[in-house]
C-alpha cells in the first residue's frame, strides 16, 4: 500500500496576486489570538497554502520564518484531509511569543474549522480532521 505524498510542491501553493486576490474576496474566515486563516474552495482536488506573515505585525525576522516554517509543516501534514481548499494564513503580533505547540494546536482547529464551513465539494464524508 502506497503511503500519502507529504511534500509542499509548487503547485500546493498560493503564488500570484489574483490566487491571494480570490481568497481575500469571499473567504470563509477562522481567527484566534495567534493567527488567522482564511480559505476558499479552489476547484481543484488538493489544497494550497499562502502566507501572509506581516513584518508589521512580526517584526523579527527569525520569528516571522519560524512562524512560517510551522504554519508550512503544519499544512504539509495534514494536506490529504484539506481537500480542494486554499488557505491563506496570517499571523497576529501575539504570534512571536507563542510556543510551537502552541501554534500548532492554533492551526490544527483553524484547519478543522474550516474544512467544516467551507464545504468543500471534493468530499462531504471526510468533514473532521483526525491526527
Amino acid at each position: 500500500m502506497a503511503s500519502p505524498r507529504y511534500g509542499f510542491p509548487r503547485t500546493r501553493r498560493l503564488s500570484s496576486a489574483a490566487d491571494f486576490q480570490r481568497v481575500f474576496e469571499q473567504p470563509c474566515k477562522s481567527a484566534d489570538q495567534y493567527l488567522t486563516v482564511l480559505a476558499r474552495t479552489n476547484g481543484r482536488d488538493y489544497p494550497r497554502l499562502g502566507l501572509a506573515i506581516a513584518r508589521r505585525q512580526i517584526r523579527n525576522a527569525a520569528d516571522r520564518n519560524r512562524i512560517k516554517r510551522i504554519i508550512r509543516e503544519s499544512f504539509r501534514l495534514r494536506q490529504p484531509l484539506l481537500g480542494g481548499i486554499d488557505f491563506v494564513v496570517m499571523a497576529r503580533s501575539a504570534a512571536s511569543q507563542a510556543d510551537h505547540e502552541t501554534l500548532r494546536r492554533s492551526l490544527h482547529k483553524h484547519w478543522e474549522n474550516l474544512v467544516r464551513r467551507c464545504k468543500p465539494s471534493w468530499s462531504s464524508s471526510s468533514d473532521s480532521i483526525s491526527t
